[in-house]
């Protein structure tokens, strides 16, 4: 087993401390260190999001040592936490994209594995609803990709969606049966206990400072460690998976020199978006739902709309609506779309609902290749060879349906370095 020297979050003031006792840089002080003083590992995977939780649990079943760092204070604090939860089917994106396919694969074998690990899910199914005829055109285009991607979809007639949720209106319904819901928390302890059982570890309250190619083969990586007795430490890892989620570019930043093209290339730009509980207010109707309901998204896939999910309890929750920021760190409930508009975004489909209805639940941000009114920017999943750095695969732009993915993700992970 790999020691390690503390669970505590690191906070800017400790780190600030530290530098200035040691005045040094970041660079320089993992250059510093001699080979006999540094922890040797098989796989290092930085970020303990579902995804990194997925990768280390994956490269935990082969041979050799493998440790996912991150530097919150537990797992999964981030985009993997502050989501829809939702299961998806894989319906919108290009068929030869990774997220298609990722989707359809991680969705069952996702499936599998919570039936395996006694994770919470349900498989609800979704509408997706039209409110116009160039709306339904949309949606009998969706169910020819659908069936040219071989995942199952329906329409339903207006009379049947009357019928089957009386609350929802609807000019026509795409029904996906295969989307569900699943508790994200849930799966996070389980592939966290899984990757332990598989003799890796986690190190939590551990950010990645510095990257260098080594001499003679693989990566070494400075780690401040929240400890104040040994604040720093170094990791030589025979490889590296960059899978930090919102971090992620500046990550694989530290490899490269200043005007590299991954700069540019690998930018990740912040979606935050706020998510509304259903309060169900007094002398307010009552709105029952079974299934999840999407309105059409926006043309560049950018959004799935303010939606309408649910949790694993039944209660009902909308969200995400859209708001691009500068900040991968700003979690504030307030600003963005007045209430009152979000709830008449709501009322398309669903005409019950009322703006007093709605309360501020959480927020959420999305880490996105794609430029704010840009096109669609595919998932980056790359062992870096060609650029001179073998054995170090990056990860960028994991967002939606990067939960749905995170096992077929793992999996090609594993591909790309065995």
């Amino acid at each position: 087993m790999i020691r390690l020297l503390s669970t505590r979050p690191i906070t800017a003031t400790a780190l600030l401390l530290w530098q200035r006792q040691y005045a040094v840089s970041a660079a320089e002080r993992l250059g510093s260190y001699a080979s006999e003083d540094m922890t040797n590992v098989d796989h290092l995977v930085i970020g303990g999001g579902v995804v990194g939780l997925a990768v280390g649990r994956q490269l935990a079943a082969r041979q050799g040592n493998t440790l996912v760092v991150e530097k919150n204070r537990g797992f999964g604090m981030e985009t993997s936490s502050r989501n829809s939860e939702v299961i998806h089917a894989g319906i919108y994106y290009p068929k030869t994209s990774l997220r298609t396919r990722l989707c359809i694969e991680g969705k069952n074998m996702l499936y599998k594995y919570c039936q395996e690990h006694n994770v919470p899910f349900k498989k609800t199914g979704k509408w997706v609803v039209a409110q116009n005829d160039e709306q339904a055109e949309y949606l009998r285009q969706l169910a020819e990709h659908c069936a040219d991607v071989d995942v199952p979809v329906h329409m339903v007639s207006q009379k049947q969606a009357k019928h089957d949720e009386p609350c929802v209106q609807a000019h026509a319904v795409l029904a996906s049966p295969t989307t569900g819901i699943i508790d994200s928390h849930a799966l996070m302890s389980a592939l966290h206990q899984d990757l332990t059982e598989r003799g890796a570890d986690l190190a939590v309250g551990t950010e990645v400072q510095a990257i260098h190619r080594d001499d003679t083969g693989g990566y070494r990586v400075l780690v401040a460690t929240g400890d104040t007795d040994v604040p720093y430490m170094a990791v030589r890892a025979a490889s590296v998976v960059n899978a930090a989620g919102l971090w992620a570019d500046r990550i694989a930043c530290m490899l490269v020199p200043d005007d590299h093209e991954w700069h540019s290339k690998y930018k990740l730009h912040f979606a935050k978006g706020r998510y509304y509980l259903h309060t169900n207010s007094s002398n307010s109707p009552s709105i029952s739902v079974q299934r999840l309901v999407y309105p059409v998204p926006d043309k560049q896939i950018t959004s799935l709309g303010t939606h309408l999910t649910l949790d694993m309890g039944g209660a009902i929750r909308f969200g995400p609506d859209l708001e691009w920021v500068s900040s991968n760190t700003d979690y504030a409930t307030d600003g963005g779309e007045p209430i009152k508009k979000v709830a008449a975004a709501i009322a398309e489909y669903l005409p019950m609902i009322q703006a007093k209805d709605l309360a501020p639940g959480y927020t959420g941000i999305r880490p996105k290749l794609q430029l704010p009114g840009g096109v669609f920017r595919d998932f980056v999943i790359k062992e870096e060879s060609d650029a001179g750095f073998p054995g170090f695969v990056n990860l960028l732009g994991i967002e939606s349906p990067g939960l749905t993915s995170s096992l077929a993700i793992a999996q090609m992970v594993d591909r790309l370095l065995h």
